[in-house]
């Protein structure tokens, strides 16, 4: 390394430690819950989506019935159609006292960031050292508003979105570990099945079919003891209605609320406009796939190192436009943003990349919006304009890659037209 790459290394550490200790302090000082502090913010998420639900699989109960969870528990959320292997999995958070087991969870999410920035080092490869590639998005990462928040209410987005940057990193170089990567990005199936479909798109059949396999064999020991505990199929069935019932319902989860912190494209377009279109989620999670698909396929047939890169950020952005998702979720994008940010700034100067540039800052928004921003911006605009700002820009940035990669496609299609001819 260079001496320029040495004190940026050494600069990025030090904030990444201060800022690692500020993400850290929630977890250290959440109170315990009780029903009067059900409006808790911090470790809201490992509340109710974590510690909780898996005490009442441990007392032989259904977590995932919304009635149960509130009737027994100090808890503000349902839980959520998690895989149930994340059970299983974060038990041992769930075993100890509820504060240790929080900060456990926030140091192993903090660890899983850095991993997610590792994975951004192996993408900028070609263009820093590793050190420095991964110190300087660690640093950013803990110290943005979406990786802050992953550790203030106790997400487990770090560990879907290492598994969702890892499967698309080596689907093809090691298919076997993109595999197992998948699996982890099915713990939440809003982001296994559309990247599972886009990954079937790209030619990755092979990864998208394993990996879906491995979620499902290792929920399946859980899901039989759920389906026991509950009074067989039909009882455990009439709770899965009911919890989907009761998300669509709430304000923080319903596609109508103006109050939900929802990217998707149908809930961005009702807070941006006041319009419900009848089916909306339904035309989105189509109608974005679709779009998304046909692209993808497209680029990575350019053989173009450039355009898989648009590729792999396209994937990501249609994963968390095309079905209900939170500005937290764009997590899993970041190491083919930082990739696509290199490319765009060395090919800026090209006619047409500036699209490309638009995409990026665009997809950058929800990490920079920082809470003096957002108290400036509820001031200004309003609440509403608030929790609609980090939607909009991802649906624009989505908006504009897939532009810029219909372009991208047909511009090295007449390039290619000429040579076609004369051959």
């Amino acid at each position: 390394m260079t001496v320029r790459h040495r004190v940026l290394a050494l600069l990025a550490l030090a904030v990444g430690v201060f800022g690692a200790w500020r993400a850290l302090r929630p977890a250290q000082e959440v109170p315990l819950p009780t029903t009067a502090n059900e409006a808790e913010e911090r470790m809201q998420d490992f509340r109710d989506a974590l510690y909780f639900p898996i005490r009442e699989f441990l007392d032989g109960g259904n977590p995932y019935h919304p009635a149960a969870m509130f009737a027994q528990w100090p808890v503000r959320q349902d839980f959520n159609l998690y895989q149930p292997y994340h059970l299983a999995l974060h038990l041992p958070f769930a075993l100890p006292g509820y504060r240790v087991g929080a900060v456990a969870f926030a140091v192993v999410s903090l660890l899983l960031l850095v991993a997610l920035a590792y994975l951004t080092a192996v993408r900028l490869r070609p263009y820093v050292p590793m050190v420095v590639g991964t110190a300087v998005p660690a640093a950013l990462l803990v110290s943005s508003q979406v990786g802050k928040a992953q550790l203030y209410v106790g997400q487990v987005n770090p560990l879907v979105a290492v598994g969702a940057a890892g499967a698309l990193l080596v689907r093809e170089s090691h298919p076997r570990w993109a595999s197992a990567a998948l699996a982890f990005a099915w713990l939440k199936p809003q982001f296994g099945l559309p990247l599972t479909i886009l990954l079937c798109c790209r030619g990755s059949r092979k990864v998208a079919g394993y990996g879906t396999l491995a979620a499902a064999v290792a929920s399946l020991p859980v899901l039989v003891l759920l389906v026991v505990n509950a009074g067989g199929v039909g009882p455990f069935a009439e709770t899965i209605v009911a919890n989907l019932v009761h998300a669509r319902g709430t304000s923080y989860g319903a596609v109508d609320s103006v109050t939900a912190q929802r990217i998707d494209l149908p809930a961005v377009l009702f807070r941006a406009t006041g319009f419900l279109l009848p089916g909306g989620e339904l035309l989105a999670l189509v109608g974005v796939l679709a779009v998304s698909a046909v692209l993808v396929r497209r680029l990575d047939r350019l053989g173009d190192p450039d355009a898989g890169a648009v590729a792999d950020l396209l994937v990501g952005l249609a994963v968390v436009v095309c079905v209900v998702h939170q500005p937290g979720d764009i997590l899993i994008a970041v190491p083919a943003l930082a990739l696509t940010a290199v490319v765009w700034w060395r090919r800026r100067r090209e006619p047409g990349w500036g699209l490309l540039g638009v995409a990026v800052v665009a997809s950058i928004v929800p990490f920079a919006h920082l809470h003096v921003f957002d108290v400036a911006l509820v001031a200004v605009f309003g609440e509403r304009a608030a929790v609609t700002v980090d939607g909009l820009a991802v649906v624009c940035a989505w908006l504009a890659l897939a532009v810029f990669g219909l372009r991208l496609h047909r511009r090295a299609r007449e390039k290619a037209a000429p040579h076609e001819v004369a051959a």
